[in-house]
């Protein structure tokens, strides 16, 4: 028994900690709890930046010129990232709740989804970006 009075289990502590700490699980868990606040609150501000159009057009319109920022590009391509990660995790958790072997396969379904994400953002990181650069070292 522990001091706090619950027992003990062999086998669930790795490397001194709890059985979470620092496994590919928890961070899977950690990046998907983030990406998803960072898509509610993209999608919040595309709702507020959209309904200026109806108030002032040119407010509106002074937003979206900002929009073609580089550094919101990059913002952009975070943002890409972050909903096509939360989606392919999203049926990962799927899977392994509703599936009867998903807990089994989680962690293969865990590399699945990391190598299909980072297949996407190769080219997606490419074509996102291509006017940016091009802009910033003088190209049309």
């Amino acid at each position: 028994m522990t001091s706090a009075g619950a027992p003990e289990r062999s086998g669930t502590t790795r490397g001194g900690g709890t059985l979470y700490r620092g496994d590919l699980g928890m961070w899977s868990w950690v990046a998907h709890r983030i990406t998803g606040v960072l898509t509610f609150f993209f999608l919040f501000t595309h709702v507020l930046d959209t309904a200026l159009v109806r108030v002032s057009p040119n407010a509106y319109d002074t937003v979206i010129e900002t929009y073609k920022n580089p550094v919101v590009n990059l913002f952009e391509v975070g943002l890409v990232g972050a909903v096509l990660y939360h989606a392919l995790n999203g049926i990962r958790v799927m899977l392994v709740d509703f599936w009867e072997k998903g807990a089994k396969y989680q962690r293969v379904m865990l590399w699945t989804v990391l190598a299909v994400w980072v297949v996407v953002m190769i080219p997606g990181f490419y074509f996102m970006m291509e006017r940016t650069i091009s802009d910033l070292v003088g190209g049309h």
